[in-house]
């Protein structure tokens, strides 16, 4: 019989990569979903669409973990998490079904994304929880290093599936989760089993959750709109309704932590943050999500926009190459995953979590050093240093994380953790993204007007000086070319105007991204230098953890009696069930 650890480690392991490869399937694949509901991405009235179907899904989970750690911590972990498995697949149903075009459709994917987002919300906020109460103490690091291996490889395999599938048929995105959904739905409804321990007669916290999702989902919001151009401005940041969003949720986060005080059962467990193990893995997690989480798509824009087109890669295929040359990264986290998570329970957390955010900001400020036109043998070697960097502080800051809070908590304290995390990649993105931009608006207009006069196209120069950063962006990271997108919205007799073989040259593979480069460059330069920054303060904030602490040490037998006692605990627990499992089968079967 299959020791039921193994179980929850394969089947939390296949929920997770299924949500992390739906989370980025739809980053390569917008073009090809777009055209087949018929709607331009770029053209006027889209754009809030396309930000929605971006970055839906991350602010959906982002501000329902916490709420969902806390319920699963009062009906049980396996059962929301069966749940979860069940809406992430019908969620994908409805995807692939998806039954009318232009905005209509636009409309019905983005609600469809957050039926989807809702399950997978269940998966991420209850699979640590799961694992930490199928594993004893000296596994744990092992199997949530294997989970949050599987995280990140989802997120890339999610790109390059992303771009395959797109190819054939667009609905094929959203079909390849279905499959495995039913498969993982039907297996964790008949195998996982309940181990968490419950405290009887919680409360709901009503109030609690409705301030904390409204802000969270508010603040969220806000930083989203405010990539979008308003009036004049190139970025939304002084639109009243970004303003409003942002103050308003910004408000309600505040008064949140002051009426969980109040409340019998709070969803979110401050007195957690007494423990130093929690609040110091919890703080490094969130510096480095905001260190690296926008970077990411940063690099996916640089590759697309600039070194893939100038190594001879049309706009059109650029999507699918950058997943494919950003995949040192992923084999530097498979590497020292599992590998970290390992020597993690044996040794502890804090040397091998300080290190790896130790070597994320030498791989920032080596990323920095780069020329935008860069050897591709020393950025991917860079890129595998960042991913083992990655590897190395995930796996133990989240076993030593989950190992550090009572075991009724667990659920919450899982929710908690992913939610600081998520919030913290979908506020980076925001972040470096309107430092790019910022630094674009300054300089990208005169330099297209300096390079469109030497290519002999002034009459079309003072048009592209007013020419969105966020449009140029987003063409490139789309795949379209940025040029041809904005000469197609002029007028014809100024297009008309242009010389064919201007026309030519300046929608070549190599104009635009010289064109925008430099500008590009130094705004990229900063971003890393931030990442780097916030990199060694995660450092700080991982070495002031502490020695190794699991939850339950006791007075009379110290640290190693406490573990023992845990372990036995734990496995006895486990044994216990397994037996009672084998005879009930025996006797059916007799």
């Amino acid at each position: 019989m299959v020791h039921y650890k193994w179980v929850a480690l394969s089947n939390t392991t296949l929920g997770v990569l299924m949500a992390s490869i739906n989370a980025n399937i739809t980053l390569i694949s917008l073009p090809a979903i777009f055209n087949g509901i018929g709607l331009n991405p770029l053209a006027p009235g889209a754009f809030q669409y396309l930000l929605w179907l971006l970055f839906g899904y991350s602010i959906v989970t982002a501000t329902l973990l916490v709420t969902f750690g806390r319920l699963s911590d009062m009906f049980g972990r396996v059962r929301l998490y069966n749940l979860g498995f069940a809406i992430f697949t019908f969620g994908s149903i409805l995807l692939f079904l998806t039954p009318n075009t232009g905005t209509l459709g636009a409309l019905e994917l983005v609600i469809f994304r957050i039926v989807q987002a809702i399950g997978g919300a269940f998966l991420f906020s209850n699979s640590a929880a799961i694992l930490t109460d199928a594993f004893g103490h000296n596994e744990r690091g092992k199997a949530l290093g294997i989970n949050q291996v599987a995280a990140l490889v989802g997120s890339l395999v999610g790109l390059i599936l992303g771009g395959v599938l797109s190819v054939i048929d667009w609905r094929l995105v959203f079909l390849v989760s279905v499959p495995v959904g039913i498969i993982g739905t039907v297996w964790s409804y008949k195998k996982l089993r309940e181990l968490s321990v419950r405290k009887k007669d919680q409360t709901l916290d009503i109030a609690g959750n409705i301030l904390f999702a409204a802000g969270l989902t508010l603040l969220l919001v806000g930083l989203t709109y405010g990539l979008l151009p308003y009036g004049t401005s190139t970025m939304g940041w002084s639109s009243p309704f970004v303003i409003a969003t942002m103050a308003l949720g910004a408000l309600m986060l505040i008064i949140f932590p002051f009426v969980e005080m109040r409340v019998k059962d709070p969803m979110f467990k401050l007195e957690l943050f007494k423990i130093r193990m929690f609040s110091a893995g919890n703080a490094a997690s969130t510096l480095s999500s905001i260190g690296r989480g926008g970077v990411f798509i940063i690099l996916i824009i640089l590759l697309q926009g600039i070194w893939l087109p100038l190594h001879g890669y049309s706009f059109s295929s650029t999507p699918f190459w950058s997943g494919i040359f950003i995949t040192p990264m992923l084999v530097g986290f498979v590497v020292m995953g599992p590998l970290s998570g390992w020597l993690s329970d044996k040794y502890g957390a804090r040397g091998l979590a300080t290190m790896g955010m130790i070597l994320s900001a030498v791989a920032f400020l080596l990323l920095a050093s780069l020329p935008y036109n860069f050897n591709y043998i020393e950025f991917g070697s860079i890129l595998l240093l960042m991913g083992m960097g990655s590897g190395m502080f995930a796996s133990p800051n989240t076993a030593s994380i989950m190992n550090s809070v009572p075991p009724e908590n667990r659920g919450a304290a899982s929710g908690m953790m992913a939610t600081l995390r998520n919030s913290g990649t979908t506020a980076s993105i925001g972040i470096f993204f309107t430092i790019i931009i910022i630094s674009l608006s300054a300089s990208l207009p005169a330099a297209l007007s300096s390079a469109l006069v030497k290519a002999g196209a002034p009459s079309v120069a003072s048009a592209f000086q007013h020419v969105p950063p966020t449009e140029a962006l987003f063409a490139a990271f789309l795949g379209y070319n940025p040029v041809s997108t904005v000469l197609s919205q002029l007028p014809n007799a100024t297009r008309m105007s242009i010389p064919n073989s201007t026309v030519s040259y300046i929608t070549s593979n190599t104009w635009f991204p010289n064109a925008i480069a430099p500008a590009f460059g130094k705004a990229l330069s900063l971003s890393f230098y931030i990442g780097a920054a916030l990199s060694i303060i995660a450092a700080a904030a991982s070495l002031l953890r502490g020695k190794r602490y699991i939850h339950g040490e006791n007075a009379a037998g110290g640290l190693e009696g406490k573990i023992a006692t845990e372990e036995a605990s734990d496995e006895e627990r486990i044994r216990r069930e397994e037996e009672m499992l084998d005879r009930n089968g025996k006797r059916r079967s007799g």
